[in-house]
């Protein structure tokens, strides 16, 4: 049977937008936090309260845009119209995410409060608009279910190239053009126009050349019949609950930019791009290498047995990069010396392998229950279902800013000490806030008289949460997300089944 499947145009067009899309989400949903707290000083008790609010809610529509997007009817499919129109939305509303102005305790931080998330807010809602779609359009390009898997596991390493660039080149170049200009605020603007425009126009790809191959079913469902239907799917089902669960996992990255720009790299701009390189090149080495290595894991071992590994192997991984830290505190030393950066490497490398592993598996494995969704009730939810993929990383990414910035609020991690820690590197007096810590609250008054009522024991808080955040909670996150699929029910045998019987049914449907 002759197989209808995307071209190498196809393919390309789409790896090259996906790779465009994670500029964007990057540089919104890791970078963004930090511009608000630690650039424009919104209080960590604030963000705590709201930006998981905003996150909530755009994670509740995630499921009426799917609806919207299955009832979708055009020359063009049900997904292409979408990924046509979104990136120059998106655009707009992440560059309006970058123009609030600074907190300073007045009647005008209302106006300033009330722009800043609904901008923030407004993005979130239109990235899910090309989001859902552009993962939902991978189901539609291939009948083939190698070469869509095959499709997946790669699309989901060029996503993560993409938020590499991101994540190596946007905080340097935006803290560094902050420290040349005399404004950090106006580096950080610059810097999003650059990468915004740069991760838009290659999403814009994927809507003007990728074409979609199968026809879903004929459906006119509401938005009650899918939440019934998807509660139904007994394998979607666990997999939104791991997802939620597993949540926490994500904090390193929420954290990996405070935790390099002041433990490592003291604000500057050449060490934070060293150390992103050393630490987020072994994050993003091990994901690239083990994302590579799924289809030739997926020919060994059942796809319920590789998801379960990387969660349960992610628990004692990040509770390594936790010990190592206390035992430097212990000693009296830091992260930063190499007989620390030699194990360290491989730490990080092993916490990008589990979770480049988990996300590909979680993309195979919502899409096979989309297909048996069209095998049960001949109804095919593409939009729906990946909806249900946005979500979590809108539902993950507000439990994820929760945590950090209420701990961060308990240990005043916020406001003005985080301006102290700014003055320390960048003063006259520049001294690394982690040697402070070692030296002492009265070598802290001696050599920085302007830090005000800073002390070690303060220091030692503001590091222990962000290394506490950066491993402990996600090794947490590891040990819940893998609970719900412990009785994962879909197995590959039965899967070949249901792709041979949608094959028939879509060429009987041909036929007549």
């Amino acid at each position: 049977m002759n197989l209808k499947t995307f071209t190498k145009k196809e393919r390309n067009a789409f790896m090259t937008g996906l790779a465009g899309q994670n500029i964007i989400f990057t540089i919104m949903g890791t970078f963004a936090t930090y511009f608000l707290r630690d650039t424009l000083l919104f209080p960590a008790a604030l963000l705590a309260v709201m930006l998981p609010v905003v996150m909530v809610f755009d994670a509740v529509t995630d499921p009426f845009m799917g609806v919207l997007i299955d009832r979708t009817k055009s020359r063009l499919g049900k997904c292409r119209p979408w990924l046509v129109a979104m990136p120059g939305v998106i655009f707009v509303f992440v560059m309006l995410s970058y123009m609030g102005q600074p907190y300073n305790a007045t009647a005008r931080n209302v106006g300033t409060l009330i722009f800043t998330f609904a901008a923030y807010l407004l993005w979130g809602v239109f990235y899910m608009a090309g989001d859902i779609p552009l993962w939902g359009i991978t189901s539609l390009m291939t009948e083939d279910e190698k070469q869509r898997q095959s499709l997946q596991s790669y699309a989901r390493m060029v996503a993560g190239i993409g938020a590499a660039v991101a994540m190596f080149g946007f905080p340097a170049i935006a803290v560094g053009l902050g420290q040349a200009l005399g404004n950090e605020r106006t580096g950080f603007i610059i810097a999003a126009l650059i990468f915004a425009a740069v991760g838009c126009g290659t999403y814009q790809l994927v809507g003007l050349f990728v074409k979609e191959k199968i026809s879903p079913p004929p459906q006119k469902t509401n938005v009650r019949e899918n939440f019934r239907m998807a509660w139904n799917n007994k394998p979607f089902r666990r997999m939104i609950l791991s997802g939620i669960f597993a949540a926490p996992r994500n904090l390193i990255m929420i954290v990996s930019m405070p935790l390099i720009t002041y433990y490592f790299a003291d604000r500057n701009p050449l060490l934070m791009l060293l150390y992103t390189a050393i630490l987020g090149g072994g994050v993003f080495g091990g994901m690239f290498i083990a994302m590579i290595l799924v289809p030739k894991l997926l020919q060994r071992w059942r796809k319920k047995t590789i998801y379960n590994a990387s969660l349960l192997v992610g628990i004692p991984v990040n509770l390594l990069l936790f010990g190592l830290y206390m035992l430097s505190v212990t000693l009296g030393s830091s992260l930063t010396r190499v007989w620390f950066i030699i194990p360290l490497v491989p730490i990080f490398v092993l916490i990008g392998a589990t979770n480049g592993l988990f996300t590909v598996l979680q993309t195979n494995m919502i899409t096979d229950s989309v297909d048996l969704e069209e095998y049960t009730s001949n109804r095919r939810p593409d939009g729906f279902f990946f909806s249900g993929q946005t979500f979590l990383v809108k539902v993950g990414n507000g439990i994820c800013l929760m945590i950090y910035n209420a701990f961060s609020a308990i240990v005043l991690f916020s406001g003005d000490n985080i301006r102290v820690l700014q003055h320390m590197a960048e003063s006259e007096y520049a001294e690394i806030p982690r040697n402070m810590m070692q030296r002492g609250s009265e070598a802290i008054a001696h050599y920085m008289p302007n830090v005000g009522s800073l002390t070690e024991n303060n220091l030692f808080w503001f590091f222990f949460v962000l290394f506490f955040c950066a491993s402990v909670v996600p090794a947490v996150g590891c040990a819940l997300g893998v609970i719900p699929t412990l009785k994962y029910e879909l197995t590959e045998e039965k899967h070949e089944e249901i792709l041979a019987e949608l094959q028939r049914r879509r060429r009987e449907g041909e036929t007549a």
